[in-house]
């Protein structure tokens, strides 16, 4: 008589008893929808095979233009494509238009909200921008950001699909925050080197060397025009959902 398995459950995997389980050694399994990064070998290493909306996720970053907007630019192209709204929030360098046209996105698709020197300003246009989930994607670029804030910002995303993605500086690594994703990105010849800080998954101590092609920008500097004229955050609200 074959003898039973007193812990049955033992042998079940995490996923099926909770969406939420995952083991130490596997990347967790997104019940969320992702958008793809464009980059196999980069979405191979996220939960759910792409960035996550409907949530917070952090880009900590040495300093701005180390590559970032290109690392984003095929998801902010795909969702461009499909006629969502991106918004570039306290960005560190005024867009430029021939820019945002070679990364597949029409300045017409662009919300800019300026710099206001006030981080609440800021941040209570990004609540109220994530609340609404009018925008496909929401880029803010913050320098210090409270742990209450940020779970603030954390919650306000859940209650939509939005790309929400916050640039923070790199030393912003060692202070804790509720976003389940966070990567630092350092330039690298050619690319550039991504730290998992943060994922629902296995921890990976070594960085993964990312390739990246020069941007139109970096090649065509002089011939970039400024992108229409930015929205002072106060009044960004009745735009958006107007």
């Amino acid at each position: 008589m074959a003898r039973s398995d007193p812990h049955p459950a033992a042998m079940t995997a995490p996923e099926v008893l909770h969406p939420s389980l995952w083991l130490a050694s596997q990347l967790a399994q997104s019940t969320d929808r992702c958008v793809d990064t464009g980059y196999p070998a980069l979405s191979a290493q996220l939960p759910g095979g792409g960035w996550p909306t409907g949530t917070l996720f952090e880009l900590l970053l040495p300093q701005p233009g180390v590559g970032e907007i290109r690392l984003l630019r095929p998801a902010l192209a795909a969702l461009a494509a499909a006629r969502r709204s991106i918004v570039l929030l306290q960005p560190p360098h005024a867009p430029q238009a021939l820019a945002l046209a070679a990364l597949g996105i029409a300045p017409s698709q662009l919300i800019w909200i300026r710099n206001t020197g006030k981080s609440t300003d800021a941040l209570w246009a990004a609540e109220q921008i994530l609340r609404s989930g009018c925008c496909g994607a929401l880029l803010l670029w913050q320098q210090h950001v409270r742990g209450e804030a940020l779970r603030r910002l954390h919650l306000a995303a859940q209650s939509g699909d939005t790309l929400f993605c916050l640039l923070r500086p790199l030393a912003a690594a060692q202070d804790a925050s509720p976003a389940p994703l966070r990567l630092s990105l350092r330039p690298a010849a050619g690319g550039m080197d991504i730290g998992f800080i943060k994922r629902r998954g296995p921890q990976r101590e070594a960085p993964l060397f990312l390739p990246l092609t020069p941007s139109l920008l970096q090649r065509h500097a002089t011939l970039d025009r400024p992108a229409p004229a930015p929205a002072p955050a106060r009044s960004v609200q009745p735009a958006l959902v107007g």
